[in-house]
């Protein structure tokens, strides 16, 4: 039975994508690279962040989240700082029709000049951690699409 882990997501199958790994055997958090080469534009106020693409899925536990964390020196090195604090891929997100649950970061660039990140490089972490529902809990909804989708119900 499988529990939970990462495999390359729908059209990056030729692509060289790394699976994350865990790099000593403390770490919570499995390191997630960059799917292409990109170029993250300098903050303009009212752009719309920059999603980077890591040809990854994951699948998980019904009682399971992963959330998506930068990488702590990517503010400072980088100027690099996630759109929305931290990522949330549910369970359902996997393989759904839209997008087959690959996992994007999505950055805003603070630093004064443009940021480009290369195929392969780390740009944040996963951790997989388990969730509690409410007593009074009801939610019945299914995913029907990718990304930013469960608003849409």
């Amino acid at each position: 039975m499988r529990n939970r882990g990462f495999e390359v997501a729908k059209g990056f199958e030729d692509k060289g994508i790394n699976l994350p790994e865990r790099k000593t055997k403390f770490s919570a958090g499995y390191d997630i690279e960059a799917a292409e080469d990109i170029t993250i534009p300098k903050f303009v106020p009212g752009m719309k962040p920059t999603l980077v693409k890591t040809g990854l899925k994951a699948y998980m536990m019904d009682d399971e989240v992963l959330y998506l964390y930068n990488r702590s020196s990517n503010p400072k090195k980088k100027g690099l700082i996630l759109a929305n604090s931290v990522g949330v891929i549910d369970k359902d997100y996997y393989g759904n029709p839209d997008n087959d649950g690959h996992i994007m970061f999505a950055f805003y660039n603070i630093k004064e000049e443009d940021v480009t990140i290369k195929k392969g490089e780390a740009i944040g972490q996963g951790v997989f951690q388990k969730y509690f529902v409410t007593d009074d809990d009801v939610a019945e909804g299914e995913r029907i699409g990718g990304f930013g989708s469960t608003s849409k119900n």
